[in-house]
């Protein structure tokens, strides 16, 4: 399905597989022996290596926190108290398009629930060219979610609380992601007054306007995540979260 925004990108969708087989080196992930968006065959997950990781094409893969990443987020993200054991957890390593139309190298961290979803989803996002500003963990903030939203930081897994209450948000499980959310930003209502977060977000609050990076209905990034059985914040009706994509854990 071609991406109807932001045009200047719409070439990097047929460049797609010419970048991903150049930057297999750099990124130290195995080639598979063909590349191609529309073959099945080619997108076929063989399994976890002896060390985990499962990967989808080059550039797009999961595996269990190391070591080092554990490091990384201990005491952060990942906070005093959490309930989400680190063996529940992926990390996950994908490309994407900046806003100038580079190819840059994503972290996410996410509940091993959804990290086939996440990345089958961010590869088609890749090859469409949907432009994403930055894609890092919520760490590099200091697990500040306002500060990671100003940067307009797409991200998953952080141990906090729904802002304004004491219940655990979805990404304190690693359920949800928020993509580019400073143009799609999470507005409530309280007292009948309107708050946008972030504040730097308010020229974004009003949906009828059309503007670039914006997520509706008719937006790629919408469509991926519904037909993967996510629902998303802007169809909430006391509050909209129109970055926000959320799964349930599966039913045992």
């Amino acid at each position: 399905m071609p991406y109807n925004r932001n045009s200047f990108f719409h070439w990097k969708a047929a460049a797609g597989v010419c970048l991903l087989l150049c930057l297999a080196p750099l990124l130290s992930v195995p080639p598979t022996s063909t590349l191609a968006a529309d073959s099945p065959s080619a997108s076929a997950v063989s399994g976890a290596d002896a060390d985990g990781r499962v990967t989808w094409q080059e550039g797009f893969f999961y595996e269990p926190l190391s070591e080092e990443v554990k490091a990384r987020i201990t005491g952060i993200s990942y906070g005093e108290g959490c309930i989400v054991p680190y063996e529940d957890l992926r990390y996950l390593n994908i490309l994407y398009v900046d806003f100038h139309g580079e190819t840059q190298v994503g972290e996410i961290i996410c509940n091993q629930a959804i990290a086939q979803d996440l990345v089958e989803i961010f590869y088609e996002l890749y090859l469409a060219g949907y432009p994403l500003e930055s894609v890092r963990l919520v760490d590099e903030f200091g697990g500040d979610d306002t500060l990671s939203m100003e940067h307009n930081n797409t991200s998953c897994f952080n141990f906090r609380v729904v802002d304004g209450t004491s219940n655990l948000s979805k990404h304190a499980y690693g359920l949800a992601i928020d993509v580019n959310p400073l143009y799609n930003p999470y507005v409530t209502w309280p007292g009948g007054k309107q708050r946008v977060s972030p504040a730097a977000a308010a020229p974004f609050a009003d949906r009828s306007l059309d503007f670039p990076n914006k997520i509706d209905e008719d937006d790629l990034c919408y469509q991926l995540f519904a037909e993967r059985g996510f629902t998303w914040g802007g169809h909430w009706r006391t509050m909209k979260d129109y970055q926000h994509f959320q799964k349930a854990l599966p039913e045992d």
